[in-house]
């Protein structure tokens, strides 16, 4: 359960959407935000430098945090918000800041267009160390962004939400990614569109063609297995709306295609160690940099 949402703050057009974002979530949720802003400290030779003075760093962390906060607080009335400011290695620290109930929502460089965003060295350390949920918001995000078109055709936050996009594989999605995913939809009255991509056996890459009774047959037992995997969940969730979508091609293509429409894309992270240590998943790795909405990135053993 998360009883905490914690926003990373840098000074950037990146984390700056990160904090909106994660203060309706926190809203949402009816949880506490905490903005962390982390002073990493430089190495003596370079802190000589004139374009790295030790002042400037202080004045920023006195006066943008707190008027950011201060933002937050107008445009979400009655949301209790925090400011934390912490030395030490940006990774850890807003790790460690977010706990094991934590909500940690960090700003990823955009790309521009369809194109997604980076998910740039911090982002990436952090969703690799995490125990925890971690969002990825890009710069410029909005609120009326996750919100349907209107019968005039423009977007606000009155709007109903768009769907919230989910990549099951049926033979190792965990329950935390599904719970994550319903949840998040239940959260916004919104669909849920569950993603499923396969791979076609060598024949039809040899034979250049997917059509024939036995590739019927087959989407029909890929998309069986989907039904069954979200079973327990739909009846656990009836009021949440299920679009299943069961395709051949990568996982990773086809969520990204379903992020143009999305509020949010929840993808599934296996924590192991590697030898040169943790390591994020192909999928999630190519939906953080492909993207174009929001990603939820849910750890799991």
């Amino acid at each position: 359960m998360v009883r905490t949402v914690v926003a990373g703050l840098d000074g950037s057009p990146e984390s700056r959407a990160a904090v909106d974002w994660a203060a309706r979530e926190a809203r949402m949720r009816s949880v506490p935000l905490k903005i962390v802003h982390v002073h990493e400290p430089t190495p003596p030779r370079l802190a000589q430098a004139p374009f790295l003075a030790e002042e400037t760093r202080q004045d920023w962390g006195r006066e943008v945090p707190p008027q950011v906060a201060d933002a937050v607080r107008r445009e979400q009335p009655g949301l209790e918000v925090t400011i934390e400011g912490v030395e030490g290695r940006a990774p850890v620290v807003l790790t460690e800041q977010a706990g094991q109930d934590g909500l940690l929502v960090l700003g990823s460089r955009g790309l521009g267009g369809i194109s997604g965003f980076i998910a740039g060295s911090v982002g990436l350390g952090v969703i690799a160390h995490a125990e925890h949920p971690v969002v990825l918001v890009r710069a410029g995000e909005s609120a009326v962004e996750e919100h349907l078109a209107g019968p005039s055709g423009g977007r606000s936050d009155t709007t109903p939400y768009r769907p919230v996009v989910v990549g099951v594989d049926p033979e190792d999605t965990p329950d935390a990614v599904l719970e994550f995913a319903f949840e998040s939809a239940a959260r916004r009255s919104a669909p849920l569109r569950a993603v499923q991509g396969y791979s076609l056996p060598a024949f039809y890459e040899w034979a250049g063609s997917v059509e024939g009774e036995a590739f019927g047959r087959m989407r029909r037992q890929q998309s069986e297995l989907l039904e069954r995997k979200l079973a327990p969940w739909r009846a656990a969730h009836p009021q949440v709306e299920v679009i299943q979508e069961s395709e051949p091609g990568k996982g990773s293509v086809l969520l990204a295609d379903a992020s143009r429409n999305a509020s949010l894309v929840v993808v599934g992270h296996r924590l192991r160690r590697h030898t040169l240590g943790l390591r994020i998943g192909a999928v999630a790795h190519a939906v953080l940099h492909h993207a174009v909405a929001p990603v939820a990135v849910v750890p799991h053993p």
